[in-house]
């Protein structure tokens, strides 16, 4: 079972308008809460799970986003939700891939934000491991130190310090094991190129002007390959976007799901 942040649950179902959110790694639902609180006051149904191990959501030693989506699944039918638009950042946004695959008859649209398509290249899957040897050893400090310098646009570290700290606080609750778990499913994830083409719900992909960890050249590929797909870039932002310019993040994300209500 999974833990989750849930708003306006009691008023889901087919004709709803609910709205699943996929955090990234290493970190928790929690850095939804500015998305969470504009969705809720603006009426909609929110689900913001928490992967495996992480808050309180079943732990597992060995899983893979398969396993997630079809959990991610099992929970919107445990709350009578039957269609999302699914926002997924960085992980999550390899998480929305997984989901869409195997359910695009759940699927009203994508948000696809700070992320890639693309499986890792040998020298990414490298890195990695060397990163899982690392917060094996050192724990949540290790994946902090590792994580925090590629977060943020490089003048939010001294403009915004309690967003640094609330985002090192998140980790810091994340056990060694937990993380380097997500680690390894983040290393197993299929190539999701193939499935842009196949993309056939409304889909917006969103990336910081300043992200150097998935660069917007990188997010205006994808778009790029999904028919009908809408790009926008956010200013001073870097990979965890939508909590570092959470206004142009909840316009953007507002924008989109407006249209797909329209249309």
């Amino acid at each position: 079972m999974l833990t989750y942040i849930a708003a306006n649950t009691a008023t889901s179902g087919t004709e709803s308008r609910a709205v699943l959110l996929l955090h990234a790694f290493p970190l928790s639902a929690a850095m939804w809460q500015p998305q969470i609180d504009a969705l809720t006051k603006a009426g909609f149904t929110v689900i913001a799970p928490n992967a495996f191990g992480i808050e309180g959501s079943e732990e597992k030693e060995s899983w893979n986003f398969t396993d997630y989506a079809h959990e991610l699944s099992n929970l919107l039918e445990s709350l009578k939700i039957e269609k999302v638009t699914v926002v997924g950042l960085s992980m999550g946004g390899y998480q929305a891939f997984e989901f869409y695959r195997l359910y695009p008859e759940k699927t009203i649209s994508l948000v696809l934000c700070d992320t890639r398509a693309e499986a890792d290249a040998p020298e990414a899957r490298t890195t990695r491991e060397e990163f899982i040897k690392a917060v094996h050893g050192a724990g949540a400090e290790e994946a902090i130190r590792r994580m925090l310098p590629n977060y943020f646009a490089s003048g939010t570290y001294t403009a915004k310090p309690e967003l640094v700290t609330h985002v090192k606080d998140i980790i810091r609750k994340q056990p060694a094991k937990v993380i380097t778990a997500t680690m390894r499913a983040i290393m197993m994830r299929t190539d999701a190129s193939p499935l842009l083409s196949t993309i056939h719900c409304p889909v917006l992909v969103l990336a910081g002007e300043d992200d150097k960890a998935t660069p917007p050249e990188t997010n205006k590929s994808i778009s790029s390959r999904i028919p009908g797909a809408q790009f926008r870039l956010l200013a001073d932002a870097g990979h965890i976007s939508n909590m570092e310019q959470p206004e142009e993040f909840n316009r953007a994300l507002f924008d989109h799901i407006e249209k797909v209500r329209i249309d």
